[in-house]
């Protein structure tokens, strides 16, 4: 389900940071794939991996880069989750012995769970979280859009991440799932530390801090729910707690993992779809004139975004039964690591795939938010509020240019920015990352 399935998802022999900054790099492709030099630019790495074959082993697992191979594996429920994953990497010993807390990213929600235990909440989930629901967010995102942009556009410039990419999600989701407006800071604040669960690259402090985070996040929602039990309203949270299907419904450990999840999925896309693509089209003038004269190109630009530089690097499946991939005999216990960004950027799908083009006929074949029984719940909810955002954007910024130098986030699985500084006007696109 959505990002956050995404990474939490991944390598499940390869989630303590000690044992990820202690690989060596030397002739392991994908140890290779940690080394600074390679997160700041990783697509070279995905080609490399994807030209020993459908099938890479390394010290992470079994790789693959290949398009129809990643989609293979998360279609085939021969793979999924053992139980050594169904535990949450990234609150550690903060929350040891808090047995009331839950474990977001662990067996009791869909991250944790094979068919028929996902097949169950999904399809719970699923009756609140309509297409139809989330259409209907869309004059209030715009509205939420262009009420950020004001005093940037007034001042001729902003930080797109500080200012507008970091905040629109949570106005969103916090409207979404009933979030009491004055309560709106305080999420933001819960999700800037939770970010650090999503990715095993994130060192222990940062994790420790994720674990408090957590702690306080659900101790609210508690609360939250009981308000939304007594006086329900037209929020995801009142129709989650409503949802029935022949008598069943979600219990209160399962709403509360659920929430957690659609909280930070519902964040952490569109920000790093926002900073990432607007990144793109800075340094792709022609394409930002493309968009520019012919807008209604907007959403599929956004899914050229998520081909071309999508927000979620990779994740992981472990063989359940022995499964024979690509000649390859499989054991069950072997995880193998999708690299949907290698998959993303493979020439036997996508003509000239390392060109950024808004026009792309089938940037939609993209495995940006995966495939299969964990295809991402949130992906329409991303799409529009990613298309609204980029649109508002381009609407309020006639022209934009970079003012100062970008920076990239030190994750490795999810993939975004810390500072985007831009004028409206123009300005050099060239400026490195740092």
């Amino acid at each position: 389900m959505s990002v956050v399935e995404l990474a939490r998802d991944t390598v499940r022999g390869a989630t303590t940071w000690a044992f990820l900054t202690g690989l060596s790099w030397s002739g392991d492709l994908g140890a290779q794939l940690l080394d600074p030099a390679t997160r700041a630019d990783p697509y070279r790495q995905y080609e490399r991996i994807r030209a020993r074959g459908p099938i890479v082993h390394s010290r992470l697992g079994l790789l693959t880069a290949d398009h129809a191979t990643v989609g293979a594996v998360l279609r085939d429920p021969r793979f999924g989750h053992g139980e050594g994953g169904q535990r949450a990497e990234g609150t550690g010993p903060v929350l040891a012995g808090r047995a009331e807390i839950v474990d977001p990213l662990g067996g009791e929600s869909m991250i944790g769970m094979n068919p028929p235990d996902h097949t169950r909440l999904r399809s719970l989930t699923t009756k609140a979280f309509t297409p139809r629901a989330i259409a209907g967010l869309r004059p209030r995102m715009e509205e939420l859009a262009h009420r950020l942009l004001d005093a940037p556009a007034r001042a001729g410039g902003l930080d797109l991440m500080a200012e507008y990419a970091t905040l629109l999600p949570v106005l969103v989701i916090g409207e979404v799932l009933g979030v009491p407006p004055e309560d709106e800071a305080r999420f933001r604040a819960w999700n800037a530390d939770l970010a650090a669960s999503l990715d095993w690259s994130s060192p222990p402090a940062a994790r420790r801090q994720a674990g408090r985070a957590l702690v306080e996040l659900e101790g609210y929602l508690a609360g939250l729910f009981e308000r939304r039990r007594r006086d329900p309203g037209d929020d995801l949270i009142s129709r989650l707690l409503a949802v029935e299907e022949e008598g069943d419904r979600l219990t209160a450990r399962e709403l509360m993992a659920t929430t957690v999840l659609l909280l930070l999925a519902g964040f952490e896309t569109t920000v790093n779809v926002l900073g990432n693509g607007t990144l793109a089209l800075l340094r792709h003038p022609g394409q930002q004139g493309l968009l520019r004269d012919q807008p209604d190109l907007i959403p599929n630009a956004v899914e050229e975004i998520l081909r071309w530089d999508g927000p979620v690097q990779l994740t992981g499946r472990e063989a359940l039964e022995p499964v024979q991939l690509e000649g390859v005999d499989v054991v069950p216990g072997t995880m193998v690591v999708t690299l949907l960004a290698g998959a993303n950027r493979d020439p036997a799908v996508f003509d000239d795939p390392a060109t950024f083009r808004v026009d792309r006929p089938n940037a939609r074949q993209h495995l940006a938010f995966a495939t299969g029984v964990h295809h991402c719940l949130g992906a329409a909810l991303a799409r529009l509020e990613s298309e609204v955002a980029l649109r508002a954007l381009l609407d309020r910024f006639p022209t934009l240019g970079l003012a100062g130098r970008p920076a990239r986030r030190p994750t490795f699985v999810l993939r975004g920015l810390t500072r985007l500084p831009l004028t409206a006007g123009h300005a050099p696109a060239r400026a490195a990352v740092t």
